[in-house]
């Protein structure tokens, strides 16, 4: 099926309009977006992304000057609106009714206007261009925030127009996207402000540096025991509030190599574990033979070799459905269709952190809040029984973005473990599936 970017566009919408059913083409002439040829992505689209470690990170935001900070500054520029024309030409390639979702058109139109802001930045050359430029990040973090829901409930929509696993590698390839200029971004944005900020000097030591153990977004000292503590409790409260004082909720015990730690992004493995205990500790509670008795534990299990850590989360909450099962990490597949899309249309918002589990009534500032809606940022008052569906898909792309992944062992009947494994050294490119998909991470 030939795609309608470019000079095919005027032809394309009267070639998949006469393919469609009559409800459908009608459907997709009411809502369809304006697709306009652009010889700028045709220019952009012969770039190749440049692709980044946490170490890499890590080892240029560590001594920061004037002189590295434009230079970061730059490679946002360059590279923002290279990763977004990808994305761009991925949906003009896809069949026009589908483009035509109204949710997907919605962010077609998205990523197109921010295409045409971040490729009309000029260079970068003092400190006042680079306030000016971080300005432009921020409104668009703010903008983009309704991105995820939206591709989630166009992609929920659209089944039956595309093969299944074609929508859920286009769904995987825009997330792991989003996510790497979201890193990129809100790591400049973040460095920005330690430059800023009244204690940095460009040549300090680090015991006078009081955020020494961090880089921008990055934790050196990632310290899996104290996250799963915390995503535990703040899940506990969650669930808590959700079922009713009277519910026991089960505890979490945690051990192995509780010292392990290691580089990360702590918005990302809190979002991951947050999913995951929650899951398990909803399992638990809604086995009925629970019911005024002491629940069986939430037992975590912290594993450090040379290069890895892995962390076993396992539950007794009766084990995943075998109908839900062959279907875990699709996002678009699955026996709980109408109620993934009425859950969805729900969340306005959905950016991936630990805080889409806050509680309804908590609306206390958060320092990222600043970087328009970025890591440990509140975004949505999701409650923990509002199942959306995605937590776990979009989990394991967090995952292997760094290299890493994410197991589940279902025993029906008893229960279910989970492997989350992270490479411990920092040194790993944002995962890449080939080399003709470089641009897609």
């Amino acid at each position: 099926m030939r795609p309608f970017h470019c000079k095919s566009v005027a032809r394309a919408p009267a070639y998949f309009l006469a393919t469609a059913s009559p409800r459908r083409a009608a459907h997709a002439a009411a809502v369809a977006p304006a697709w306009r040829p652009s010889s700028a992505l045709d220019e952009w689209v012969q770039r190749e992304a440049r692709p980044i470690s946490l170490r890499r990170l890590t080892f240029f935001g560590r001594t920061l000057t004037e002189t590295r900070l434009l230079d970061g500054a730059n490679y946002c520029r360059l590279e923002l609106p290279t990763r977004i024309a990808h994305r761009l030409r991925d949906i003009q390639t896809l069949p026009y009714v589908v483009v035509a979702n109204p949710h997907l058109a919605h962010v077609y139109e998205q990523y197109l206007s921010a295409f045409e802001r971040f490729r009309r930045v000029r260079e970068i050359r003092s400190l006042d261009d680079n306030e000016r430029y971080c300005k432009i990040l921020q409104e668009t973090l703010k903008e983009h925030a309704s991105v995820i829901p939206r591709l989630a409930l166009g992609v929920l929509e659209v089944r039956g127009l595309m093969r299944p696993e074609e929508t859920d590698k286009f769904m995987n390839t825009m997330l792991r996207s989003r996510i790497s200029r979201r890193v990129i971004a809100e790591q400049h944005l973040a460095l920005t402000d330690t430059f800023n900020s009244p204690w940095h000097f460009p040549h300090n030591q680090p015991e006078h540096d009081p955020h020494h153990d961090t880089v921008g977004e990055i934790f050196l000292k990632c310290n899996a025991k104290e996250i799963v503590e915390r995503c535990g409790k703040t899940t506990q409260d969650l669930v808590k509030a959700a079922y009713g004082s009277h519910v026991q909720i089960p505890e979490i015990r945690i051990e192995g190599h509780l010292n392990a730690t290691f580089p990360y992004i702590e918005s990302h493995l809190e979002y991951i574990i947050g999913e995951l205990i929650r899951n398990s500790i909803q399992a638990v509670i809604e086995q009925k033979r629970y019911n005024g008795i002491k629940p069986p534990p939430i037992e975590v299990l912290i594993c450090e070799t040379s290069q890895h850590v892995i962390i076993r989360i396992s539950d007794q909450g009766g084990g995943i459905s075998n109908d839900v099962l062959p279907h875990l990490w699709s996002f678009s597949k699955g026996p709980r269709y109408q109620n993934r899309l009425q859950n969805l249309a729900r969340v306005p918002k959905l950016l991936g952190t630990l805080q889409e589990l806050k509680m309804p009534d908590d609306h206390s500032p958060r320092e990222s809040d600043k970087h328009g809606g970025s890591s440990l940022s509140s975004l949505t008052s999701r409650p923990p029984d509002l199942r959306l569906g995605i937590g776990l898909p979009m989990s394991r792309i967090y995952a292997e973005y760094w290299a890493g992944s994410l197991e589940i062992h279902s025993l029906e009947g008893f229960g279910v473990d989970a492997f989350l494994q992270i490479s411990k050294l920092g040194n790993k490119d944002e995962r890449l599936a080939t080399r003709a998909s470089m641009d897609a991470i």
